[in-house]
């Protein structure tokens, strides 16, 4: 909606124009009442969602931290519910519409974590035998890696947000350079938020090379973690060329989206890998699948 221009084409929340969210006319939903409404409906049917997977794990999960976890996704939900209506009715505060980006982002890794935690391959540990098992374990710049990487997107992710709302997304209208030069030649706030998103892409580009090197060059047989690295090289190379196409093509609300949504399946897709690679960590370790030394965590 950002990229539209349609986050008030609303006004008031949390009905819509004084109807009940589910009987406003489709008739009506045109220009930027179509993406407003639409993400209305669209949030709300999650919310329903969550809160049956929530009940659902309540009924069938035997580890209380995964159903904590799905209770966890419903307040996270509803916390996004909430701060997308004050959004609303304080008119575009830039730290609320920041909030209500980030949430939406952890509510996203939130929800595919409980996925990743209720699969086959996360019971059966991806088919790691002993030694297996305790060579992953064992191997600490990888696990240190793959740790650092999802806070350094998420940051990323933030700064972009702050970018977005603060319209600071044309404020180096050059690329790769800024006004000509390697280092922005002029300062205002606005520039220095464009460039310190330049510079954290750098950074996971580095991060995410790094941890693909190592998990190609230690583990290469192990399908669970390699399949999420080479993923992982392929979303930010196609980042960073949405992200300069963005730049190119003044924001065209298509390529900045799809550079929103790529940045969200970066982060997600961080969050696996960190899960999969760590997955004698948990709760549930002990409980089934190769016994891990203790010594390797020492």
């Amino acid at each position: 909606m950002t990229s539209t221009g349609s986050g008030l084409a609303v006004p008031d929340w949390p009905n819509t124009y004084g109807y009940f969210m589910f009987s406003f006319p489709m008739s009506k939903m045109v220009g930027g009442i179509l993406y407003e409404h639409g993400h209305r409906l669209i949030a709300s049917i999650t919310g329903i969602m969550t809160i049956g997977l929530a009940v659902w794990l309540n009924r069938v999960e035997s580890r209380p931290w995964v159903r904590r976890l799905g209770w966890l996704a419903v307040v996270t939900v509803i916390s996004q519910g909430l701060l997308g209506g004050i959004t609303v009715l304080f008119l575009l505060p830039t730290p609320i519409s920041v909030s209500h980006a980030g949430l939406a982002q952890l509510f996203f890794v939130l929800v595919v974590s409980i996925a990743v935690f209720t699969s086959p391959g996360w019971a059966n540990w991806y088919g790691r035998n002993n030694a297996t098992a305790i060579i992953i374990a064992a191997d600490q710049p990888l696990r240190s890696l793959v740790v650092a990487l999802p806070p350094v997107v998420y940051i990323q992710i933030i700064v972009g947000a702050t970018m977005r709302h603060t319209g600071a997304g044309l404020a180096i209208p050059d690329f790769p350079l800024a006004f000509g030069h390697m280092i922005p030649p002029m300062w205002s706030t606005a520039i220095a938020i464009h460039f310190t998103h330049r510079v954290g892409a750098v950074i996971v580009t580095l991060i995410i090379a790094a941890v693909a090197m190592r998990v190609l060059e230690r583990h290469r047989t192990r399908e669970e973690i390699v399949r999420p690295a080479w993923l992982l090289l392929a979303l930010v190379v196609v980042q960073l060329t949405l992200g300069a196409w963005t730049v190119l093509s003044e924001r065209h609300v298509v390529i900045n989206t799809a550079h929103v949504v790529t940045g969200a399946l970066l982060f997600v897709t961080a969050v696996v890998l960190a899960l999969r690679v760590h997955r004698d960590r948990f709760p549930d370790a002990m409980t089934a699948g190769p016994l891990v030394e203790a010594a390797v965590h020492a």
